[in-house]
């Protein structure tokens, strides 16, 4: 019998400018969730033609993004390139050092691109690793319906009822669950013990916990649950006017310092100061970082 896990905190991610021109709604790495180890931010970005994430470095993590609606192009400074489409994933692992850019794929009618991104922490030993990247395609997604089709799952990572995502996606574990529930739906999703875990809203009303700790949650919420359970539980009242959507997203706390400054995530203050001058001398990963522009990213200036 599983041990439901308990509502820790859910609080608005309060809508932002980030980059050029871009909309986040950021709910971790703000003062209400300054970290969820080994998660260090999440966004959910809206993002319009001639806005966009133009030319800057990560290192000491990676990032994972998922495109809602339209297309991201990416470009670094190794000559690797591409684009996103609506429903596929990047796992980029920046270790050692990366310089890229990231921009909105123009469409006909104007509309947005839509996504999120997870920052997550790499282990120390992994921080100085090569950078690489994993594309997951929307169609390369498993799918699994539970509760008569009331519930929808695509399995980007982890594994849910009986199926099991696509495997090394990110040196990090992480379990990421986007989960679809019809009115009159529920479900109960196993979590590894000893993860952190969360819920992000994307839309309709949610009704999360169990018993008298149940909460009804509106879109645009982080869900924080305790560590002590290994399920959560979440349901769709029968009377709702619409479907709910949230992602379900777990990893493995790291037992280690996180010392950031921006787009630098070390485990000390020297290795930050060392980063900031590696990329400013274009030294020890960022040597390709000297005189480089995205050619996606000069649209900018």
């Amino acid at each position: 019998m599983s041990a439901p896990r308990a509502i820790q905190q859910a609080f608005l991610a309060v809508e932002q400018s980030e980059g050029v021109g871009a909309r986040v709604r950021r709910s971790i790495g703000t003062a209400s969730l300054r970290t969820l180890s080994p998660f260090l931010m999440l966004d959910h970005f809206t993002s319009t033609p001639g806005a966009g994430f133009p030319d800057h470095p990560h290192r000491g993590f990676e990032t994972i993004s998922y495109v809602l609606q339209g297309a991201f192009d990416h470009e670094d400074f190794a000559g690797n390139s591409g684009t996103i489409e609506a429903g596929g994933l990047q796992f980029m692992t920046a270790g050692k050092g990366i310089m890229h850019s990231e921009m909105p794929r123009h469409s006909a009618d104007g509309t947005p691109t839509v996504g999120m991104q997870l920052w997550v922490d790499l282990p120390e030993k992994l921080k100085k690793c090569e950078p690489r990247y994993r594309d997951l395609r929307d169609e390369e997604i498993p799918r699994v319906e539970v509760d008569d089709g009331k519930v929808l799952l695509k399995v980007i990572s982890g594994q849910s009822h009986g199926v099991d995502s696509v495997k090394d996606l990110a040196y990090t574990p992480v379990w990421i669950l986007d989960i679809e529930i019809k009115p009159g739906g529920k479900i109960t999703q196993s979590l590894p013990v000893g993860w952190n875990a969360f819920a992000y809203t994307l839309s309709g009303t949610t009704v999360f916990g169990a018993g008298k700790g149940q909460q009804s949650i509106g879109a645009y919420h982080n869900v924080v649950f305790t560590q002590k359970g290994d399920s959560i539980s979440a349901e769709v009242a029968p009377d709702a006017k619409e479907s709910s959507r949230f992602l379900l997203i777990a990893g493995l706390p790291l037992d280690q310092k996180v010392v950031q400054y921006g787009p630098f995530v070390l485990n000390t203050q020297e290795e930050v100061y060392q980063a900031m001058l590696d990329y400013q001398s274009h030294s020890n990963g960022f040597e390709r970082a000297k005189g480089w522009r995205s050619e996606i990213g000069k649209s900018m200036t």
